[in-house]
């Protein structure tokens, strides 16, 4: 398989996810609507700059979406609402196995058995039609989906006056 490697990763529209790998050559898988790229930074730090680009800390965006929404685990990030990029992790952001997948991508969330790999819970299958298995229950994905939805309406819809 030909692996493209490269040192840094810009989230964009097309980001779909960002799965992470125990690999000595990189550390991320980023998933994008028609290639794959495999990148030396971290989730975290990819999310954390992406926040910058987008015109605030990732800290302060996650600090906003606590107050904003009440969550305080697991927390979904507006990465750059301007363009419509909203993440959320599948574990703690601090835990190396916690991929982020990006709200505006996924179509379906669907449970998945088979006793050849009972590791994998659920199937996230992207609006382009790619499928991408999960050891998360389909619970635990589709209660970050609607966190996620309240943050995005939360930060693009004008908020009303009382």
């Amino acid at each position: 398989m030909n692996e493209k490697v490269v040192n840094d990763y810009e989230i964009n529209p097309s980001t779909m996810a960002l799965l992470s790998a125990s690999h000595l050559d990189y550390e991320v898988i980023a998933l994008e609507e028609h290639q794959k790229l495999f990148v030396r930074k971290t989730s975290i730090d990819l999310i954390k700059s992406a926040c910058l680009d987008g015109g605030s800390t990732y800290e302060g965006r996650r600090t906003a979406v606590t107050h904003q929404t009440g969550s305080k685990q697991k927390v979904p990030i507006p990465v750059n609402p301007l363009h419509h990029i909203f993440a959320f992790p599948t574990h703690s952001p601090r835990a190396h196995e916690c991929n982020w997948i990006f709200y505006h991508h996924v179509h379906t969330i669907q449970a998945h058995s088979s006793p050849e790999d009972a590791s994998i819970q659920s199937i996230i299958t992207f609006k382009n039609g790619q499928q991408l298995p999960m050891e998360e229950s389909p619970y635990i994905l589709e209660k970050q989906m609607q966190r996620t939805a309240m943050c995005i309406l939360r930060f693009t819809k004008p908020l009303q006056h009382v």
